[in-house]
């Protein structure tokens, strides 16, 4: 979830991402369950993995990659963009394939300091 960042005064627009099944709109569950479905349009990936350049930062934080049970019988929702908040003050949603490499860099760069504070390195 994207939030107010308080150590370089950025005011960060807040942000929910679906992290659990009751989240996930069921317009959403309907329409991946249906693209899964289509037999006369068989996919080459996953419904929630699809990118889709003209959708804003809230609809794509609101995308869900993975709302199923996984090995183990936990029920597992994972979305398709991550958002993070950047040191410059803006917002990217990041595609959890597509930019896992940045995702991973992003997750390295970003530090906490004793009293909660984001410390970019």
């Amino acid at each position: 979830m994207a939030y107010e960042e308080t150590a370089s005064n950025h005011q960060f627009k807040e942000i929910q991402q679906p992290l659990t099944p009751e989240e996930v709109d069921p317009a959403q569950k309907r329409a991946q369950k249906a693209a899964i479905n289509n037999a006369e349009a068989p996919l080459t990936v996953n419904p929630g993995d699809r990118i889709d350049n003209s959708k804003t930062l809230e609809e794509k934080a609101k995308q869900v990659a993975v709302d199923a049970p996984d090995i183990t019988g936990d029920h597992i929702v994972v979305p398709t963009y991550f958002i993070f908040n950047m040191p410059d003050g803006t917002q990217q949603a990041l595609h959890h394939v597509k930019d896992a490499e940045k995702i991973s860099d992003m997750i390295r760069l970003a530090r906490m300091d004793e009293n909660g504070n984001r410390i970019w390195w």
